[in-house]
């Protein structure tokens, strides 16, 4: 996949990336800048996964605002590199529900970044995350941070995706 990007140009010189902060949706400007980061992102996964039918691929602008989710985002010269988005379920577990990385960011640490952010702000906790099951980068990623396979199922028609689960905190990094 890195030589599929870096023939595409989407590999430019490092940029060093921020800490990762509270993103608030509310604001219009920031929730465009994290619609078009989705969309960015989604768009290469489904390349990746050869399925196109990622609903945030499509999502609207007043969609991603109404979802409810909680998002934090990291910025480089460019703008929002990454970001991810999370509730807490009733019984405490921390639901990931995305994680994404502009393309120029890839393997440049800022998803490990943002998930140790959200790690610090939930020690311990049993954590929860999908992807499209042929995401081979992705899933090598949970899978360094200790979570394991659940299950695979089909999402919608044509996009499969599996299911992970990591109880306790992360594991070390190999």
């Amino acid at each position: 996949m890195g030589e599929a990007l870096a023939i595409r140009g989407d590999l430019a010189p490092a940029q060093s990336v921020s800490e990762p902060v509270l993103l608030d949706l509310t604001d219009e400007g920031i929730a465009r800048s994290v619609l078009a980061l989705q969309r960015e992102a989604y768009a290469v996964e489904a390349e990746l996964i050869a399925a196109d039918g990622i609903p945030q691929l499509t999502e609207t602008l007043g969609e991603l605002q109404a979802a409810g989710l909680d998002w934090l985002g990291t910025f480089d010269q460019t703008g929002l590199a990454g970001a991810v988005s999370w509730n807490v379920l009733d019984d405490g577990t921390v639901d990931i529900h995305r994680l994404v990385v502009a393309p120029r960011a890839f393997r440049r640490g800022t998803a490990t970044a943002l998930l140790d952010a959200l790690d610090a702000r939930f020690p311990g906790r049993r954590t929860l995350v999908s992807t499209g099951r042929d995401n081979g980068p992705a899933r090598e990623l949970y899978r360094r941070r200790g979570f394991t396979v659940v299950r695979e199922r089909e999402a919608i028609a044509g996009l499969w995706v599996t299911d992970l689960e990591r109880r306790g905190g992360p594991v070390g990094r190999d």
